[in-house]
């Protein structure tokens, strides 16, 4: 009897003891104060234009020699080879030294605005793409979402982006399994409270509601609509500016998401045929800040002056040539409120 009165005791005293140390459900894990105190920081993102504190980014490097001028697709034009699985969709490849001048450039930018820049670690082996980090994850309130690519050259760049962002202390909130395809230049802000995802060629519903469940848990409404054609990312088509400001290409978007930008009462700047259509794939590093490509037409920044918006341009018709632009290549790891 004294031993199961000990025992007992001992039991009363262990439960007394945690339910004094308990930590307790709320706060939430992205709120501030707690990331700032566990993981080092408040990472993440709930907007696409606040003033951005970091970013990701990967310099072009030795996987680009892949590409094989010797094997182009002559029905189309550019070049590929479908049994190893790259491809570089343009008609002509540039000096590899241009690419990386372009995005030294774009990282220069980056820095003289204040902004952290963290380097994609490890070796990208033959993935071309690995350059535009913005699609193999997917920052949110609180930490990342790492994506399952979509192509075969990007399948595999989900590792390094794993290997990372662990290694700078950014939480990962959900790994994409199953059948899931999803690639973050699909992804985009248009409120804290609301998110975009483009379904097509690369991204699909079950991808969708993949990250959906994370967004759900953090009060996030997520439009989920479709590209048009072999389109791939809704970002070669619509982009924040300000809170209610967008800059879209409206052909590359569906009717049923322009209706409900209408809905959101975010107002828009349309690209028309004339213009450079890579000015939709820019970068808010602020409020109406932008860094933009060379090429903008005088009607599209002209209107863009008068919403009071400014913006460094840099080349970057190189990097285009890979298959993406300035936003591709950046995922910002950190962003004020607004």
């Amino acid at each position: 009897m004294a031993d199961e009165a000990t025992e007992s005791s001992a039991h009363w005293i262990y439960n007394q003891t945690v339910k004094m140390f308990a930590a307790g459900a709320t706060p939430e894990f992205e709120a501030e104060d707690e990331l700032e105190k566990y993981w080092g920081r408040a990472w993440g993102i709930d907007n696409d234009v606040g003033r951005m504190r970091a970013v990701l980014v990967h310099r072009p490097g030795d996987e680009l020699k892949v590409v094989d001028p010797k094997k182009r697709i002559p029905e189309i034009g550019s070049y590929g080879d479908v049994k190893e699985g790259w491809y570089f969709q343009s008609d002509r490849v540039p000096p590899l030294s241009e690419m990386q001048a372009q995005h030294d450039g774009l990282t220069a930018a980056l820095r003289a605005e204040g902004i952290e820049v963290f380097e994609v670690e490890g070796d990208a082996g033959k993935r071309l793409k690995s350059c535009y980090t913005r699609d193999p994850l997917i920052m949110v309130k609180g930490g990342a979402i790492v994506c399952r690519m979509g192509a075969r050259i990007r399948r595999g760049e989900e590792l390094a982006i794993t290997r990372t962002l662990a290694k700078i202390g950014v939480p990962i909130l959900r790994t994409l399994s199953g059948s899931a395809l999803m690639e973050g230049g699909s992804f985009a802000w248009i409120n804290e409270k609301t998110a975009v995802i483009g379904c097509g060629i690369r991204v699909n519903r079950e991808g969708a509601a993949q990250v959906g469940e994370v967004l759900k848990r953090q009060g996030v409404e997520l439009i989920v609509t479709d590209l048009v054609g072999y389109d791939i990312h809704i970002d070669g088509a619509f982009l924040m500016v300000d809170k209610e400001l967008a800059l879209i290409n409206p052909a590359g978007l569906s009717y049923a998401f322009l209706e409900e930008l209408k809905r959101l009462k975010v107002e828009t700047i349309e690209i028309e045929p004339s213009d450079y259509g890579w000015i939709v794939n820019s970068l808010a590093v602020a409020p109406r800040k932008l860094i933009i490509p060379e090429g903008g037409s005088n009607r599209i920044l002209d209107q863009l002056a008068k919403k009071g918006a400014e913006w460094k341009a840099l080349p970057y018709d190189a990097m285009h040539l890979n298959g993406g632009g300035i936003h591709c290549s950046t995922t910002p790891l950190i962003r004020d409120r607004v």
